[in-house]
């Protein structure tokens, strides 16, 4: 399952996150989205792809709201992109 993790701190890494992840169980991967024009600083969201939605949605139910470097995190399924907008 692709998961959506949004309100990261400016300081989150993409190893960070996965590690924030693991404890649900195995993390394929774990990406934080950058802004290639603004020096890849961090956007504030990013991915986990974890191959077993079991522990993928306990890892959203764990997660979702948790205050983690001081940010309430939005976890939640990753829906496909909207071309429309």
């Amino acid at each position: 399952m692709n998961i959506y993790v949004g309100n990261l701190s400016w300081n989150m890494t993409s190893a960070g996150l996965k590690d924030l992840f693991a404890p649900y169980g195995e993390v394929s991967s774990a990406k934080i989205v950058t802004d290639k024009f603004n020096g890849n600083r961090s956007k504030g969201f990013g991915f986990v792809e974890m191959p077993s939605n079991e522990d993928a949605l306990r890892a959203i139910a764990g997660l979702h709201q948790q205050e983690i470097q001081g940010r309430k995190l939005i976890v939640n399924e990753s829906r496909p992109r909207d071309n429309n907008r």
